[in-house]
C-alpha cells in the first residue's frame, strides 16, 4: 500500500492535541493513504460513483437501506474514552487487530487497526461531516454525521 506522511495532512493537528490525546505509539499506526490507495479504498468499500458523503444517492448502499441511528455526540464531549456502547455492539465481529479504514472521501482515507480506532476515535470525528468506518472484509459500517448522530450500517 502505498502512504502519505500523516504530518502531509493539512489537519494533523486533530492527532497532535493534548484533550484528546493520541499515544505515540497509536499515532504510528495510523496512515494516511496516498490519493490513488484512497480511491481504490473509496470505490471498492464505499462508493464507485460518489466522491463525497454529502453527494450519495439512494443508488448507494449507504443510503440505499435504513440504518439505526445512534448518538456519538454526548459521549465525545463526555470524560469516557470508550465509543458509544451501541457503536461497539454493531461492530463487535471486529478484533483488535481487524484493519478498518476511516473514509471521509475519495482522496482522504485513514488505515489503522480497530484497536487504534476505538482509543483514538475522538481525534477522528474533528472530521465529522459524514464520514465512514469500514473494515476489511467485514459487513458492518458506521457512518459519523455533523449532528452527533451515527448510521449503524451493513455493507453490500
Amino acid at each position: 500500500m502505498a502512504y502519505q506522511l500523516l504530518d502531509s495532512f493539512s489537519k494533523n493537528w486533530i492527532f497532535k492535541r493534548e484533550d484528546p490525546k493520541v499515544e505515540a505509539a497509536d499515532l504510528a499506526q495510523i496512515r494516511l493513504l496516498d490519493e490513488a490507495r484512497a480511491s481504490n479504498i473509496w470505490r471498492d468499500y464505499i462508493s464507485d460513483s460518489q466522491i463525497h458523503p454529502d453527494h450519495f444517492t439512494d443508488n448507494d448502499w449507504i443510503k440505499g437501506q435504513s440504518a439505526v441511528q445512534v448518538k456519538w455526540e454526548n459521549v465525545w464531549e463526555s470524560e469516557s474514552a470508550c465509543l458509544p456502547e451501541d457503536i461497539l455492539e454493531h461492530v463487535a465481529a471486529w478484533g483488535d487487530d481487524t484493519l478498518v479504514f476511516f473514509c471521509c472521501n475519495n482522496e482522504l482515507v485513514f488505515e489503522l487497526p480497530w484497536a487504534v480506532f476505538k482509543r483514538s476515535w475522538k481525534a477522528f470525528l474533528f472530521l465529522d461531516n459524514g464520514p465512514i468506518l469500514v473494515a476489511k472484509k467485514k459487513k458492518q459500517a458506521v457512518q459519523f454525521h455533523s449532528s452527533g448522530m451515527a448510521s449503524l450500517l451493513f455493507r453490500a
